[in-house]
């Protein structure tokens, strides 16, 4: 099975000058714990509901109406291509301990996101899924 056939299609990505409060209303109103985060035409990070947590709400000096994405951010990108197996991509994963990676098209393009839960759907009772899920959730 590849990435493409189990990824959320139809994912955009917001500037580093996004504000916070407009990342949260995002998350809110799509029912997502992630975006990506792209300037020049290249994704350069991601933003997660734990990123606005642990590097903005839970640090001493957060203003949350001036806070940006860049402000909270995780720089770097890991991601998957569309055309790549999805046990590879579960492993990079696994590796990584992310519970998302964006998925890439041969010019480079985002196309869209792989979850956790869109591999649970495809793969339900798989030992790499249930692998996966043991790896990523493991404590740092």
């Amino acid at each position: 099975m590849k990435v493409k056939e189990v990824m959320h299609k139809g994912v955009d990505w917001v500037s580093p000058d996004t504000p916070v409060t407009e990342l949260a209303k995002l998350m809110r109103a799509h029912d997502i714990g992630c975006i990506p985060i792209g300037e020049d035409d290249r994704l350069i990070g991601m933003v997660t509901d734990r990123d606005i947590v642990c590097k903005g709400v839970a640090s001493s000096n957060f203003d949350a109406r001036r806070a940006m994405a860049r402000d909270v951010m995780t720089e770097g990108i890991h991601c998957c291509r569309e055309d790549d197996d999805l046990a590879k991509a579960i492993h990079h994963m696994e590796k990584l301990q992310v519970r998302r990676l964006p998925v890439i098209n041969k010019s480079k393009r985002m196309v869209g996101i792989l979850s956790l839960g869109d591999v649970s759907h495809s793969a339900s009772g798989d030992n790499l899924l249930s692998e996966c899920f043991r790896s990523v959730s493991a404590h740092h």
